[in-house]
Formats: C-alpha cells, sequence, structure tokens
C-alpha cells in the first residue's frame, strides 16, 4: 500500500476515535453537571453551554499556533501531542467534583485539541494532486462516523458503566488514535524556511490572497449557517409531534438522517471534485443546500424533516473537503498546517457564532423563521465564492487541465 494511503486510512481511523470520543460529551453533559451538585434546571442548562462551548471557542484561538508548530516540526508530532494530551484531560474529567474543574479541564482540553485537523493537513499534503479531492472527502465521514456512532455509544454505555466510567472510555478511545498513530502514520518531513515567517510575511507570499481570504469566509459562514439550526432541531421536533414517547430517538434518526447521507456521499463528491474542479461541486451544493433548507420551515411531521435533512447532507457533505481541496490547491505545503489552522479557526469561530445566531433568531422571531435566515445566509455565501473564488478557481483549474493532457 502506497504510503499517503496508508496514512489516510490511518487517520481515518484516528479521526472516527476521536469524534466518537468526543461527540459522547453532548448527551451526558447534562447529567454529569447535575451529580455535580447543580438540580436547578436553567443553571444546568447555563453550565452545559458554558462547558460546551468553552473547548471550542479556545480551539479558535490556538489552532494557528499548533497549526505553526506543525510547519516546523511536522504534522505527526502535532497528532501526537492533540490525541495523547485529550486522552489524559477526557480521562480525568472522570475525577471532576465541581462544575468549575468540569469546565476548567474542559477549556484545557481546546489549548490541546485538533487531531482532526492535523490530520487534514497531513492528507492534503501528502495525497497526489489528482487524488485530493477524493482522499479529503473520505477522511472527513471518519470524523462524520464518529459524530454519529458518539452519542449512540455513550448513551448505552452510561447505562452500563455510570457517568464517570464514560470519560475513561472516550480517553481510551483517544489513547487508541495516538497509539495507531504513533506506530502506523509515517511522514518524512523537512522544515522549510517558509515555516519560520510570520503571518504578515507568509500573507505576503501568497500568489491569490482573495481566493484564500474567501475560502475561510466561506467556511466561517458554512458553519455559521449550519450550526444555527443544530441546537434546536430537537425543540422543533417537539412542535411537529408533540406527543411523542420517543423524542430522543426521533431527534437522533434526525440528526443521523443528515450524517449518513454526508457518510455516503462525500467520497463520490470528493473523487468528482477530482474530475471537475472542487469549486464547481461547492458552488452547486451551496447553492443547493440554500434552496433545501426553505422547505423545512413548511414541514408538517418529523418523517418529512427527516428527508429534508438527508438531502442537506449530501450537500454538506462536499462542502468543507472541497475547500480543503481549494486550499491545498492554492498554497505551498511548507505553510499548509499554519494554513489549514486558520481555516479551522474560522470553522470554530462560525460554530460558536452559530450556536449563538440560533437561538437569538428562534427565541425573538420563532424556529421556523430560523430556515429562512439560514438559506439567506447560504444564498449570500454563493454569491461570494462565485465572485471571489469560482471565477479564479476556474481559471487555475482549467489550465491545470490543459497542462496535463
Amino acid at each position: 500500500m502506497e504510503n499517503w494511503k496508508r496514512n489516510l486510512f490511518i487517520c481515518w481511523l484516528g479521526s472516527f476515535a476521536t469524534s466518537s470520543a468526543l461527540s459522547q460529551v453532548a448527551p451526558i453533559l447534562p447529567l454529569f453537571i447535575q451529580k455535580l451538585g447543580i438540580h436547578n434546571l436553567a443553571d444546568i442548562e447555563s453550565w452545559s453551554g458554558i462547558a460546551f462551548g468553552s473547548t471550542t471557542f479556545v480551539m479558535a484561538f490556538f489552532s494557528p499556533f499548533w497549526g505553526k508548530l506543525a510547519d516546523k516540526y511536522g504534522r505527526k508530532p502535532m497528532l501526537l501531542r492533540a490525541s495523547f494530551g485529550m486522552a489524559i484531560v477526557v480521562g480525568s474529567i472522570s475525577l471532576a467534583n465541581s462544575v468549575y474543574q468540569l469546565v476548567g479541564l474542559r477549556i484545557l482540553m481546546g489549548t490541546i485539541s485538533g487531531y482532526n485537523s492535523g490530520s487534514i493537513t497531513l492528507i492534503a499534503t501528502q495525497s497526489p494532486k489528482g487524488k485530493a479531492g477524493w482522499a479529503l472527502g473520505t477522511l472527513s465521514t471518519g470524523a462524520v462516523s464518529g459524530m454519529l456512532l458518539g452519542p449512540l455509544i455513550g448513551g448505552y454505555l452510561v447505562e452500563i458503566l455510570g457517568i464517570r466510567s464514560i470519560f475513561i472510555v472516550m480517553g481510551f478511545l483517544l489513547f487508541t488514535a495516538f497509539l495507531l498513530t504513533f506506530f502506523f502514520v509515517h511522514e518524512d518531513f523537512t522544515p522549510s524556511a517558509k515555516s519560520l515567517m510570520s503571518f504578515t510575511d507568509i500573507w505576503q507570499s501568497l500568489s491569490d490572497k482573495s481566493l484564500i481570504a474567501g475560502m475561510f469566509v466561506t467556511t466561517f459562514i458554512i458553519q455559521m449557517a449550519l450550526f444555527s439550526i443544530e441546537p434546536v432541531i430537537t425543540v422543533y421536533i417537539s412542535t411537529l409531534s408533540p406527543h411523542t414517547d420517543h423524542l430522543a430517538f426521533i431527534s437522533g434518526l434526525v440528526f443521523a438522517s443528515s450524517g449518513l447521507s454526508s457518510i455516503l456521499a462525500a467520497p463520490w463528491l470528493g473523487r468528482l471534485s477530482d474530475k471537475v474542479g472542487a469549486h464547481k461541486v461547492i458552488l452547486i451544493a451551496l447553492i443547493c443546500a440554500a434552496i433545501l433548507f426553505i422547505p423545512q420551515a413548511f414541514v408538517q411531521n418529523e418523517w418529512q424533516l427527516m428527508g429534508l435533512r438527508f438531502l442537506i447532507g449530501i450537500a454538506t457533505g462536499a462542502m468543507l473537503p472541497s475547500i480543503n481541496t481549494i486550499l491545498k490547491q492554492n498554497i505551498p505545503s511548507e505553510i499548509a498546517g499554519r494554513m489549514f489552522s486558520y481555516n479551522q479557526t474560522a470553522q470554530f469561530l462560525g460554530v460558536f457564532c452559530g450556536s449563538v445566531f440560533g437561538g437569538q433568531i428562534a427565541a425573538h422571531f420563532g424556529i421556523r423563521m430560523l430556515f429562512f435566515s439560514t438559506s439567506f445566509l447560504l444564498l449570500v455565501n454563493v454569491i461570494g465564492v462565485h465572485e471571489y473564488v469560482y471565477k479564479k478557481a476556474d481559471e487555475k483549474f482549467s489550465r491545470a487541465v490543459s497542462h496535463s493532457v
């Protein structure tokens, strides 16, 4: 097996283990906070939001730092640092005796996280030019699969082992990612002079700054749009089916439907982007997503919503891998760690802002209005991508195809 394919396989497993471990946190966090002595429902909700959001918020600011070290010392050391560090911190949460200790450990985890982003950088820099879209699309399915199965695994294990033990299980999964990476990922890394350059010098050295900036903005808006909806999906389902006794199960199915379609579509869409250009795939995906959010405001039952979410998953499965492919094609490999980390910062900030944005829209104008605002955000993104990314990327892709013929 070729080196880059073996690394892709191991990083897929590592991303799956990491995502499945970390996604187990969301369903059990309110229960754990209650176990720590917080019993008022409003306080539990507040502390759950703080504990969960603090990790993502901190990751947004530490990601460029780790990206810089990845360019200086290699991508594999960053994968080892993230997986081993998270294994220790997550396992330590089982020993927390107060909500302040919990939040402190969640913040600490945000400072050392970054396995998935490190995997993206490693695979993007190692995969052959004509296979990058397929490789990054395939890699994304590892994280999505873990995010789908994690809550199911966590909910089941809590019943058997108890809440504190589940954090030890998460730590074990993360340590498994560390072992897989340590023994099986191979990287021949030689730092270049560019790895020591400042951000200003790196930015000045880029041949097409507006295209790169356009990708960062696109990532931010996509994440903001998608995560403005996700936190309130369960509440929306409760209004569609107010008498159901299986709200959690139905909500899980609705969430899983979009993730399942992303898993099925991402490798195929990645292969398509290698053939026709990632810029074409992401533009069509954004248009489709913007259209598909509108009918979700008019659904009459949860099954109609599930069908539309399945279709949305196909579109979203193309977005971030296409962005990563475009970035790979337009940045030198010597500074890929930092450039991908800046995109990760845009991604994390989008998640944070989207959650806040969605909650406020839903609270003041109703949940159904949120689907229209999300569609509008994506349409704005369509215009921006077409004007600042598509035209330039299309010219470069056409030249690359003509040279390869």
